[in-house]
């Protein structure tokens, strides 16, 4: 079965449906996980909640997700993050609304615990290295975590440490060494590689593949500026940062 895993799609449309292609290119998909931050920053907000619903997706919530509803205080993010979530906020429909206010925390798919941020922190905490790895390990029931919220796509492993996938991506057995490992985001990337990040799991093969998409950036960004989101959120996709 094959498992394709996002993160940080962040009301990104464009970028959700070309990771959507590129991911069925190679084979059927069976499952979809969501890692968070369905919303925020970007311009579609509920087309990106919509085709989740449509794939029956297994999604937990991330920290936008939850300003976006009013579970977290908007004074905790920044002006232009603030301004996005303030935003996105007002486009949800009542269902919608319900929805992310319901996401849980954290979700067990074996192999995988899926969390946005840590098991400690889940809508806060960046896992970055090594002893944030250890720690989630000693917290979960699963051999393996797979996290978003950073926008940095990599692997972590015991034997091999935080490796970052690079350009033409990376694949990690999952029947081996345990693994924190992060999709990267659709939607933002950060890492400097515009593409769309994403992850496909397939635990018939054992093995978990960190790839990219590239998606039409110059759309995205058409249609953040007829909402009038911040510049700075327009101008970072093409960086990637």
């Amino acid at each position: 079965m094959r498992t394709l895993i996002v993160s940080d799609i962040h009301s990104n449309i464009v970028a959700l449906d070309a990771v959507l292609a590129d991911a069925r290119a190679d084979g059927s998909i069976e499952r979809v996980w969501c890692l968070g931050d369905v919303v925020g920053y970007g311009p579609e907000p509920m087309a990106c909640i919509e085709r989740l619903w449509d794939l029956d997706a297994t999604v937990i919530s991330g920290n936008h997700d939850a300003v976006a509803v009013g579970r977290i205080d908007l004074a905790e993010f920044n002006g232009p993050a603030a301004e996005a979530a303030r935003w996105n906020g007002a486009q949800l429909s009542a269902e919608a609304r319900r929805y992310l206010s319901a996401l849980p925390e954290t979700v067990v798919e074996a192999p995988f615990t899926l969390v946005h941020g840590t098991p400690r922190d889940p809508l806060w905490e960046y896992l970055t290295g090594g002893a944030q790895a250890e720690q989630a390990w000693g917290a979960i029931p699963t051999p393996h975590v797979i996290v978003g919220h950073s926008h940095f796509q990599f692997t972590c492993s015991r034997s091999g440490g935080l490796e970052q996938a690079g350009p033409g991506g990376r694949v990690v057995r999952t029947d081996g060494d345990r693994l924190a490992a992060n999709p990267g985001s659709v939607g933002q990337p950060r890492d400097g590689d515009p593409r769309a990040a994403y992850a496909v799991f397939d635990d018939e093969a054992a093995t978990l593949a960190l790839r990219r998409a590239p998606y039409d950036v110059a759309a995205t960004q058409a249609a953040m500026i007829d909402a009038g989101l911040p510049l700075p959120l327009i101008e970072r996709l093409a960086l990637g940062r």
